[in-house]
């Protein structure tokens, strides 16, 4: 880490393995946590150039009856074939992108000096470089399958195309500094986001936020 610039963990992993979770964990025991999801549905709120843009690219069948993004919708339309998803990414990401720095940016400011990004598409968009350490978050995809379909109301289908659209899971396994397999139950989750944390506060100096 040099000059001011806080120490930054990438958080990632397979589709419905826990990340968030893994997060939440994190932020309890102090880490300063940005997500991208939350960064994602800032950049497409109404009257975004993100917003016009995807309604332009998908239609008015991805606006929800209250003015907003339907990411139910928009996933299924963006998931239709690859360049669709390829379209989605293009309008997104940019923005995305300049949110977290903004983010990083006010965080290094005010002294934080360590962030725990959570960046499903972390392989994918090329980001592997920007972080001090990666951390991989997986369960076996049965797991990930029936978690999908019970807590976000997905189809088999819909995960089937999401999870066949990312990384494969053993490589993203092998480029990890770290991975978290999250097959078992909440307390087994605990335990091992809290190894985590020691882990990564060892990584950094052994400094927080």
């Amino acid at each position: 880490m040099t000059g001011t610039m806080p120490f930054r963990v990438g958080l990632t992993g397979t589709v419905a393995a826990g990340k968030s979770a893994v997060a939440r964990h994190l932020a309890e025991r102090g880490g300063a946590v940005i997500d991208s999801d939350e960064l994602a549905r800032e950049v497409v709120r109404p009257g975004s150039p993100a917003y016009a843009r995807i309604r332009e690219a998908f239609g008015s069948g991805v606006i929800g009856a209250d003015g907003t993004i339907d990411r139910s919708a928009l996933r299924a339309a963006a998931f239709a074939d690859e360049p669709s998803r390829e379209r989605l990414e293009e309008i997104s990401h940019a923005g995305i992108r300049e949110l977290r720095a903004r983010r990083i940016a006010a965080a290094a400011a005010a002294g934080v000096r360590l962030i725990v990004e959570e960046v499903p598409l972390l392989f994918e968009v090329g980001l592997e470089d920007d972080y001090d350490m990666i951390v991989v978050v997986d369960a076996p995809r049965d797991v990930r399958e029936a978690r999908a379909l019970a807590s976000r109301g997905w189809t088999a289908e819909e995960f089937a195309a999401i999870d066949a659209a990312q990384l494969a899971a053993s490589e993203k396994r092998r480029r990890a500094d770290r991975v978290l397999d999250n097959r078992g139950d909440p307390a087994e989750l605990d335990i091992a986001a809290h190894g985590l944390w020691r882990e990564i506060l060892q990584a950094a100096g052994g400094g927080g936020p």
